[in-house]
């Protein structure tokens, strides 16, 4: 019969892991996504040549493994720059502005989709840049984007295991604690991959519920 040293207080160990998990998925995604619009309505209106010096900063956080850039920017803040900042700040950091380069293109890629018909006939009616975008683009890129940016944000909150690498305490840090005061490995891995469902999975259906919901308007 299957026995375990797992205690109530482990479990809820487990739970503040979740819990931080949450923590910087949401506030990387949240800067992330707001970077990511300004950054691809600007990248759609400046076009691919004027934009490059953009696109290429961004390429840089699309290119090279998280891990890494995790581990280099920790490096540079703390080693060379000299500033003492937290494992939790560089996380955050790091990991908006690795949402907001895939998000740039996921806007900008929403905002080609909208018919230039649409565009053409809100500025012949006499709305301003501003009002065409805000009325007429933005609702209907949402639409085509919002698919892509749900896959997005569970994608960050899966990548951000990864910030275990800078003392965070998250899921994943968590459970290793445990696994190596525990020596249960595979069972205590099996409950994180619940925790990560049990979080993951709420997402996913509210970002289908709206794809439907809107579908049908």
């Amino acid at each position: 019969m299957f026995e375990t040293a797992l205690t109530t207080n482990d479990l809820l160990f487990l739970a503040r892991g979740a819990g931080m998990t949450l923590l910087v998925t949401a506030i990387a995604v949240g800067i992330g996504t707001i970077l990511g619009i300004i950054f691809g309505v600007v990248r759609y209106q400046l076009g691919a040549i004027w934009s490059a010096p953009l696109t290429f900063f961004l390429d840089i956080f699309r290119s090279i493994p998280l891990l890494i850039q995790l581990v280099l920017a920790n490096a540079f803040i703390t080693a060379v720059l000299k500033i003492k900042v937290s494992g939790f700040t560089v996380a955050c950091g790091v990991l908006a502005l690795y949402t907001a380069a895939y998000c740039c293109e996921i806007v900008r890629g929403g905002i080609e989709a909208v018919p230039a018909n649409l565009r053409r006939a809100s500025r012949s009616l006499g709305m301003s840049w501003g009002q065409d975008m805000w009325n007429i683009v933005m609702p209907l890129a949402t639409r085509v984007a919002l698919p892509s940016w749900i896959g997005l944000a569970l994608g960050v909150m899966k990548d951000s295991a990864l910030v275990y690498i800078v003392q965070v305490p998250e899921l994943l840090k968590n459970t290793q604690t445990l696994i190596t005061r525990l020596q249960e490995p595979l069972f205590l891995l099996i409950i994180c991959g619940l925790f990560y469902f049990l979080i993951s999975f709420p997402i996913a259906r509210f970002g289908g519920y709206l794809e439907k919901r809107w579908s049908n308007d």
